[in-house]
């Protein structure tokens, strides 16, 4: 970060400096952990989810946006109170096999995210210039490892790159929208009227889940804040995480209104007559008769922008994990390589790409409650956290979050075992 940006915002943080204009100085971790809630997987999840059951499911994007928006700010709390990021404070404070459990767990969230991400970018390259989907495996690579590059060059180099392709996904949905005929009367319903049609509309929406609250994401978020500012005094930790909550409401407010306009244009595209419609390259090639060139182009590039930016996010998430938990550090290419190497395996075997995404999701939802339950134990530990101990009602909101996460995983999980679901009719 630039002397300049550092002397702004100790102004700023020191009450010397005031007004919209000086808050920009703090915009950059919560719009780079946004990213993950806009990953390919959700496109993935949210097409399946509009196209199937129209906008029956608005209510699970809203939820997870909510639990999203309630862990992220915790997670950036923690990092600028005690200066540590999850995986290290978890590492301290937690016996060492859970801790190797951790770790190990997180390692596979971080494979099954950077399947997604990078399978989505790919998707979407391989449709843009009309090469083997291997080829845009190989294209996507080299493009974020070039990006990945900026972080040498300090955090706002990086944040905006990520903050431009953040832009682009946010205008192609705003085009999206604009273009299709939503209904919003029934969109309305779907926000406000909680429902699971059937075990399908159970699955895909863990899947939402998965792919809206994602772990990666809540460990990196303490990471990015951990040492963004130099606090002297727990008034001027107040003010940052008074400032930190502001972004990350803007931020994932922001990533909520695309996945909502995700499924509403999924809904109004295909559930009528295309509800089979529940592949990416599908939905691409069917929203060019249905709503024309331009709508397609939109979802195209916002789709590369997506696969790109998050699968970015994932590496310097997946760096972190390993460093606070092991103390271990991968060189950049290496760790890459590691996290990558899914989606190669995915798309030699010949394996369905779309499927795929979805099935990442799922995973990434078992494996939520990793970070999470860490978190919630963390937060309210006062030789921890000390005067910064989150109030009884926001630990208990955190609490029931994760509560409807880890049922809804139990759910999910009795299912694939064959025990029916009565209450879903």
């Amino acid at each position: 970060m630039s002397g300049r940006t550092r002397a702004t915002m100790a102004a700023v943080i020191g009450g010397e400096r005031r007004g919209p204009l000086a808050m920009l100085a703090f915009v950059g971790p919560a719009v780079i952990a946004s990213v993950a809630y806009m990953d390919p997987g959700n496109y993935a999840t949210n097409i399946q989810a509009g196209a199937g059951y129209g906008y029956a499911l608005l209510w699970v994007v809203l939820v997870a946006n909510l639990i999203a928006m309630l862990f992220q700010a915790l997670s950036a709390r923690l990092g600028i109170v005690t200066g540590r990021n999850l995986a290290e404070l978890s590492r301290d404070h937690l016996p060492r096999p859970l801790v190797f459990c951790m770790w190990a767990v997180s390692e596979v969230a971080a494979m099954a995210t950077d399947l997604a991400e990078f399978l989505g970018g790919a998707i979407g390259l391989s449709l843009l210039l009309g090469i083997p989907l291997m080829w845009g495996m190989a294209l996507t690579a080299v493009i974020t490892y070039a990006i990945l590059l900026f972080e040498a060059q300090g955090f706002r180099p990086m944040e905006l790159a990520i903050g431009t392709m953040v832009g682009i996904i946010g205008l192609s949905y705003l085009a999206e929208v604009l273009i299709a005929p939503i209904d919003w009367g029934q969109a309305v319903g779907g926000l406000t009227s909680p429902s699971l049609p059937d075990q399908g509309a159970l699955t895909i929406a863990v899947g939402i889940i998965g792919a809206t609250v994602m772990p990666h994401a809540i460990f990196l978020h303490s990471g990015l804040t951990q040492n963004r500012a130099i606090l002297g005094n727990d008034s001027e930790r107040r003010r940052m995480v008074r400032f930190s909550n502001v972004e990350v409401v803007i931020a994932l407010a922001g990533a909520g209104l695309i996945n909502m306009a995700m499924v509403m244009m999924a809904a109004s595209a295909f559930h009528n007559g295309h509800a089979e419609v529940a592949e990416i390259e599908t939905a691409y090639h069917t929203l060019t008769p249905l709503l024309g060139g331009f709508a397609a182009a939109a979802f195209l590039l916002s789709l590369i922008a997506s696969g790109i930016s998050s699968s970015v996010v994932g590496t310097m998430a997946g760096q972190m994990i390993m460093q606070g938990f092991l103390r271990v550090g991968l060189p950049l290419w290496l760790r890459r390589a590691v996290t990558m190497a899914p989606a190669f395996i995915v798309v030699a075997m010949g394996a369905n790409a779309t499927d795929a995404l979805v099935m990442s999701q799922v995973v990434l939802s078992i494996a939520l409650p990793v970070p999470m339950l860490a978190l919630l134990w963390l937060i309210r530990k006062p030789e921890v956290m000390g005067d910064f101990v989150p109030n009884q009602t926001t630990q208990a909101a955190a609490a029931i979050g994760a509560g409807l996460v880890l049922s809804l995983n139990m759910v999910l999980l009795l299912g694939a075992f064959g025990v029916e679901m009565p209450f879903l009719s």
